[in-house]
Protein backbone atom coordinates (compact mmCIF):
# COMPACT_ATOMS: atom_id res chain seq x y z
CA UNK A 1 0.00 0.00 0.00
CA UNK A 2 2.80 2.37 1.10
CA UNK A 3 4.22 1.61 -2.60
CA UNK A 4 1.08 2.48 -4.03
CA UNK A 5 0.91 5.87 -2.37
CA UNK A 6 4.39 7.03 -3.19
CA UNK A 7 3.65 6.43 -7.47
CA UNK A 8 0.25 7.83 -6.80
CA UNK A 9 2.17 11.17 -5.18
CA UNK A 10 4.95 11.03 -7.86
CA UNK A 11 2.53 10.93 -10.67
CA UNK A 12 0.60 13.41 -9.17
CA UNK A 13 3.47 15.81 -8.77
CA UNK A 14 4.83 14.95 -12.46
CA UNK A 15 1.17 15.88 -13.43
CA UNK A 16 1.35 19.57 -11.62
CA UNK A 17 4.98 19.78 -12.64
CA UNK A 18 3.68 19.53 -16.18
CA UNK A 19 0.84 21.49 -16.25
CA UNK A 20 2.68 24.41 -14.73
CA UNK A 21 5.26 24.05 -17.68
CA UNK A 22 2.11 24.06 -20.28
CA UNK A 23 0.69 27.46 -18.69
CA UNK A 24 4.21 28.82 -18.28
CA UNK A 25 5.01 28.86 -21.71
CA UNK A 26 1.79 29.81 -23.17
CA UNK A 27 2.58 32.92 -20.69
CA UNK A 28 5.95 33.98 -22.43
CA UNK A 29 4.29 33.46 -26.09
CA UNK A 30 1.27 35.67 -25.10
CA UNK A 31 3.63 38.17 -23.58
CA UNK A 32 5.73 38.23 -27.23
CA UNK A 33 4.87 41.73 -28.77
CA UNK A 34 2.35 40.87 -32.22
CA UNK A 35 4.90 41.64 -34.99
CA UNK A 36 2.79 44.17 -37.19
CA UNK A 37 3.76 46.85 -39.82
CA UNK A 38 1.59 49.78 -40.57
CA UNK A 39 1.94 50.73 -44.53
CA UNK A 40 -0.45 53.35 -46.71
CA UNK A 41 -1.29 53.21 -50.32
CA UNK A 42 -2.12 56.28 -52.85
CA UNK A 43 -4.21 56.17 -55.38
CA UNK A 44 -4.98 58.90 -57.95
CA UNK A 45 -6.88 59.64 -61.01
CA UNK A 46 -7.02 63.01 -63.20
CA UNK A 47 -10.36 63.69 -64.30
CA UNK A 48 -12.68 66.34 -66.00
CA UNK A 49 -15.07 68.17 -64.29
CA UNK A 50 -18.61 67.33 -65.42
CA UNK A 51 -20.69 69.71 -63.65
CA UNK A 52 -20.80 73.16 -63.68
CA UNK A 53 -22.36 76.01 -62.05
CA UNK A 54 -22.21 80.04 -63.07
CA UNK A 55 -24.19 82.26 -61.00
CA UNK A 56 -24.45 85.67 -62.49
CA UNK A 57 -25.86 89.03 -61.27
CA UNK A 58 -26.22 91.95 -63.07
CA UNK A 59 -27.83 95.13 -61.92
CA UNK A 60 -29.89 98.37 -63.63
CA UNK A 61 -30.84 101.81 -62.38
CA UNK A 62 -33.29 104.62 -63.13
CA UNK A 63 -34.90 108.19 -61.85
CA UNK A 64 -38.10 105.86 -61.47
CA UNK A 65 -38.95 102.35 -60.85
CA UNK A 66 -40.31 101.56 -64.39
CA UNK A 67 -37.19 103.05 -66.29
CA UNK A 68 -35.10 100.43 -63.75
CA UNK A 69 -37.51 97.80 -64.67
CA UNK A 70 -36.74 98.29 -68.33
CA UNK A 71 -33.19 98.75 -68.04
CA UNK A 72 -32.65 95.61 -65.91
CA UNK A 73 -35.83 93.27 -68.78
CA UNK A 74 -33.15 94.31 -71.47
CA UNK A 75 -30.02 93.53 -69.52
CA UNK A 76 -31.83 90.16 -68.55
CA UNK A 77 -32.89 89.48 -72.62
CA UNK A 78 -29.14 90.16 -73.53
CA UNK A 79 -28.28 87.63 -71.06
CA UNK A 80 -30.47 84.89 -72.02
CA UNK A 81 -29.55 85.32 -75.86
CA UNK A 82 -25.88 85.40 -75.03
CA UNK A 83 -26.14 81.83 -73.06
CA UNK A 84 -28.67 80.52 -75.91
CA UNK A 85 -26.16 80.98 -78.84
CA UNK A 86 -23.99 79.00 -76.74
CA UNK A 87 -26.18 76.35 -76.67
CA UNK A 88 -27.64 76.48 -73.60
CA UNK A 89 -31.34 75.68 -72.99
CA UNK A 90 -33.98 77.10 -71.29
CA UNK A 91 -34.01 74.69 -68.47
CA UNK A 92 -30.46 75.55 -67.79
CA UNK A 93 -30.91 78.99 -66.93
CA UNK A 94 -33.46 79.86 -64.18
CA UNK A 95 -33.65 83.55 -62.59
CA UNK A 96 -32.89 83.27 -58.95
CA UNK A 97 -34.34 86.54 -57.51
CA UNK A 98 -34.98 89.97 -58.33
CA UNK A 99 -33.79 92.48 -55.33
CA UNK A 100 -35.41 96.00 -55.29
CA UNK A 101 -33.47 99.29 -53.90
CA UNK A 102 -35.08 102.40 -53.59
CA UNK A 103 -31.59 104.66 -52.66
CA UNK A 104 -34.25 107.40 -51.79
CA UNK A 105 -35.29 105.76 -48.67
CA UNK A 106 -31.88 105.58 -47.22
CA UNK A 107 -29.52 106.99 -45.04
CA UNK A 108 -27.64 108.67 -47.51
CA UNK A 109 -31.09 109.51 -49.94
CA UNK A 110 -29.79 113.39 -50.02
CA UNK A 111 -26.75 112.65 -51.95
CA UNK A 112 -28.04 109.86 -54.44
CA UNK A 113 -28.64 111.60 -57.74
CA UNK A 114 -31.88 111.14 -59.51
CA UNK A 115 -31.16 108.81 -62.01
CA UNK A 116 -29.88 106.32 -59.73
CA UNK A 117 -32.98 106.02 -57.47
CA UNK A 118 -33.71 102.55 -57.93
CA UNK A 119 -31.67 99.71 -58.25
CA UNK A 120 -32.45 96.66 -59.17
CA UNK A 121 -30.53 93.83 -58.66
CA UNK A 122 -30.91 90.13 -60.30
CA UNK A 123 -29.54 86.81 -60.03
CA UNK A 124 -29.29 84.39 -62.22
CA UNK A 125 -27.95 80.55 -62.11
CA UNK A 126 -26.93 78.22 -65.07
CA UNK A 127 -26.24 74.88 -64.35
CA UNK A 128 -25.25 72.38 -66.87
CA UNK A 129 -22.91 69.43 -68.22
CA UNK A 130 -21.46 71.40 -71.01
CA UNK A 131 -18.63 72.50 -68.55
CA UNK A 132 -16.63 72.90 -71.58
CA UNK A 133 -19.39 75.45 -72.99
CA UNK A 134 -19.83 77.38 -69.69
CA UNK A 135 -16.46 77.61 -69.67
CA UNK A 136 -15.71 79.19 -72.63
CA UNK A 137 -19.27 81.62 -71.89
CA UNK A 138 -17.81 82.37 -68.67
CA UNK A 139 -14.27 84.03 -70.43
CA UNK A 140 -16.50 85.78 -72.64
CA UNK A 141 -18.68 88.45 -70.78
CA UNK A 142 -17.33 91.65 -72.29
CA UNK A 143 -19.22 90.86 -75.51
CA UNK A 144 -22.21 91.26 -72.38
CA UNK A 145 -20.54 94.63 -71.57
CA UNK A 146 -20.33 95.69 -75.04
CA UNK A 147 -23.75 95.56 -74.58
CA UNK A 148 -24.27 97.48 -71.28
CA UNK A 149 -25.07 95.44 -69.21
CA UNK A 150 -23.52 95.85 -65.56
CA UNK A 151 -22.27 93.26 -63.81
CA UNK A 152 -21.83 93.00 -59.84
CA UNK A 153 -18.59 93.25 -58.49
CA UNK A 154 -19.57 90.94 -55.62
CA UNK A 155 -17.71 87.55 -55.61
CA UNK A 156 -21.09 85.72 -56.46
CA UNK A 157 -20.77 86.68 -59.93
CA UNK A 158 -16.90 85.76 -60.25
CA UNK A 159 -17.07 82.89 -62.96
CA UNK A 160 -18.35 79.27 -62.83
CA UNK A 161 -17.45 77.00 -61.14
CA UNK A 162 -16.81 73.24 -61.90
CA UNK A 163 -17.29 70.04 -60.08
CA UNK A 164 -16.86 66.31 -60.40
CA UNK A 165 -19.95 63.81 -59.95
CA UNK A 166 -18.55 60.62 -60.92
CA UNK A 167 -16.40 59.30 -57.88
CA UNK A 168 -18.45 56.38 -57.48
CA UNK A 169 -17.86 54.93 -60.89
CA UNK A 170 -13.69 55.07 -59.13
CA UNK A 171 -14.10 53.99 -56.05
CA UNK A 172 -13.49 50.08 -56.27
CA UNK A 173 -10.35 50.46 -59.07
CA UNK A 174 -9.08 53.08 -56.74
CA UNK A 175 -9.61 51.15 -53.28
CA UNK A 176 -8.07 47.81 -55.12
CA UNK A 177 -5.22 49.88 -56.72
CA UNK A 178 -4.41 52.00 -53.07
CA UNK A 179 -4.50 48.21 -51.31
CA UNK A 180 -1.97 46.52 -54.00
CA UNK A 181 0.16 49.50 -53.45
CA UNK A 182 0.39 49.27 -49.57
CA UNK A 183 0.65 45.64 -49.45
CA UNK A 184 3.92 46.13 -51.94
CA UNK A 185 5.51 48.70 -49.35
CA UNK A 186 4.80 46.17 -46.41
CA UNK A 187 6.15 43.42 -48.73
CA UNK A 188 9.19 45.83 -49.34
CA UNK A 189 9.33 46.66 -45.28
CA UNK A 190 8.96 43.07 -44.61
CA UNK A 191 11.91 41.83 -46.98
CA UNK A 192 13.66 44.21 -45.05
CA UNK A 193 13.67 42.61 -41.81
CA UNK A 194 13.45 38.99 -43.00
CA UNK A 195 9.83 38.61 -42.64
CA UNK A 196 7.05 37.86 -44.56
CA UNK A 197 3.43 39.43 -44.88
CA UNK A 198 0.87 37.91 -42.82
CA UNK A 199 -3.42 38.63 -42.96
CA UNK A 200 -4.36 42.01 -42.14
CA UNK A 201 -4.48 43.15 -38.98
CA UNK A 202 -6.91 46.34 -39.54
CA UNK A 203 -7.76 48.40 -42.69
CA UNK A 204 -8.71 51.72 -43.20
CA UNK A 205 -9.91 52.36 -47.09
CA UNK A 206 -9.58 56.10 -46.35
CA UNK A 207 -11.79 59.26 -47.72
CA UNK A 208 -11.99 60.40 -51.36
CA UNK A 209 -10.50 63.72 -52.18
CA UNK A 210 -11.39 65.82 -55.34
CA UNK A 211 -8.95 68.17 -55.63
CA UNK A 212 -7.84 70.69 -58.15
CA UNK A 213 -5.64 69.38 -60.75
CA UNK A 214 -2.81 72.32 -59.80
CA UNK A 215 -2.69 73.70 -55.83
CA UNK A 216 -2.13 76.95 -56.03
CA UNK A 217 -2.05 78.79 -52.67
CA UNK A 218 -4.68 81.02 -51.96
CA UNK A 219 -6.60 80.53 -55.64
CA UNK A 220 -10.48 78.95 -55.57
CA UNK A 221 -10.29 75.07 -56.30
CA UNK A 222 -13.95 74.95 -57.71
CA UNK A 223 -12.89 77.34 -60.16
CA UNK A 224 -10.33 74.35 -62.47
CA UNK A 225 -12.09 72.85 -64.98
CA UNK A 226 -9.20 69.81 -64.33
CA UNK A 227 -9.37 67.97 -61.09
CA UNK A 228 -7.59 64.93 -59.70
CA UNK A 229 -9.37 62.50 -57.24
CA UNK A 230 -7.31 60.82 -54.85
CA UNK A 231 -7.63 58.24 -51.81
CA UNK A 232 -5.24 57.49 -48.82
CA UNK A 233 -5.52 53.61 -47.70
CA UNK A 234 -4.01 52.72 -44.48
CA UNK A 235 -3.43 48.95 -43.51
CA UNK A 236 -2.11 47.22 -40.84
CA UNK A 237 -0.26 43.79 -41.40
CA UNK A 238 0.84 41.21 -39.25
CA UNK A 239 4.49 39.85 -40.09
CA UNK A 240 5.48 36.22 -39.93
CA UNK A 241 8.59 34.24 -40.16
Amino acid sequence: MKFVGVVAALLLALGIGAAGWFVGTSLVESRQPLRVVTVKGLSERAVQANLGFWPIRFVATGATLEDARASLERSEAAVQKFLADRGFAEDEIQVQSVLVEDRAAGYNAGSTPDEFRFVLTEDMLVTTDKVLELADASRSVADLLRQGVVFSSDAYSAGASFVFTGINDLKSEMLTEATQRAKETAEQFAAESGAKVGAIQTANQGVFEILPAVEIPNDRPEKQFDKKVRVVSTITYFLVD
